[in-house]
């Protein structure tokens, strides 16, 4: 029995052909399922496109995220010591610290506006005299990282006798 003519079916297409007797057994979607099929593995293409995009765009992120906290760490790094240099200033200075005083530092970040205030304590012993040469010192160091104004402070003592 020869057959030129394809029978097709859902899943497989026999082809009888004039060189054998056997017919061949081809595996094959009918042309309106192949269609369909294209248009699937379409959607599946633009879908896992779309999950990359939004990955990428997550990732980028992410690291911004990252970099502009490590810029905001070495900012307060900087203005950690620069306080950290003022306080030891102060302390290794003879004689009483200026009541106020107000310094700008340029830090390489920006300008750190540095203001000093210094007053006596009025600390008192167990029998309620007061002590004298003692000041409380307050740094404050003010800056903006951005457009949002941030601030630190550190107060200490200073004992001066006289």
């Amino acid at each position: 029995m020869r057959r030129d003519k394809r029978n097709w079916s859902n899943v497989v297409l026999e082809c009888w052909s004039a060189e054998t007797t056997t017919p061949l057994l081809h595996h094959s979607i009918a042309p309106a399922q192949r269609k369909c099929r294209r248009a699937f593995a379409l959607y599946e293409v633009l879908l896992g496109l779309a999950i990359f995009a939004i990955g990428i765009l997550a990732l980028g992120r992410a690291a911004q995220d990252c970099l502009n906290a490590s810029t905001l760490s070495a900012t307060e790094d900087r203005v950690r010591q620069i306080l950290s240099n003022r306080m030891a200033e102060i302390q290794a200075q003879p004689g009483f610290p200026e009541a106020s005083q107000e310094t700008k530092v340029n830090t390489g970040y920006g300008i750190v506006k540095l203001t000093q205030k210094s007053i006596p304590a009025d600390l008192k012993d167990e029998n309620n005299r007061v002590l004298s040469g003692i000041n409380l010192v307050t740094l404050t160091a003010q800056w903006n990282a951005g457009a949002v104004p941030q601030s630190r402070a550190i107060e200490f003592y200073v004992y001066r006798s006289g």
